[in-house]
């Protein structure tokens, strides 16, 4: 006599969760566009842009390197061409991600942008080449 092996398929349903996971990107203020510093680790770097993705597997951002911020201020300003970079990193190497949101008399980066320059963050941050 032969053994049978048979697969039975049945759905099931957990009853006794009741949070519910969030089903729009305004429920969190990390959503597409949003103005961030992400710091990263292995090398250790900080990176200030806005919000592409948001992933499991990571964040893309189109922005500068913090420590080429007052550079990409002066070329802004001078009218000389410059792009910001689009790229991504794996959420291994991402500790932290925050907001730029100014604390107490200091202003945030994007305020520091739009005063130096006169460009809201959106142009500045534009994937088109500035001139």
């Amino acid at each position: 006599m032969r053994a049978v092996c048979q697969i039975c398929l049945v759905a099931a349903t957990i009853c006794f969760v009741t949070a519910r996971a969030p089903t729009s990107s305004t429920e969190s203020p990390f959503r597409f566009g949003a103005i961030v510093v992400v710091t990263l680790s292995s090398p250790r770097e900080k990176f200030w842009g806005a919000i592409l993705s948001l992933k499991p597997e990571g964040v893309s951002v189109a922005g500068v390197d913090l420590a080429s911020f007052d550079e990409f201020l002066h070329l802004l300003k001078a009218g000389e061409a410059c792009s910001p970079r689009i790229v991504f990193f794996p959420l291994h190497r991402v500790e932290r991600l925050e907001l730029d949101l100014p604390e107490g008399d200091v202003p945030s980066l994007s305020q520091r942008l739009a005063a130096k320059t006169g460009l809201e963050v959106q142009q500045a941050l534009s994937t088109r080449e500035n001139a």
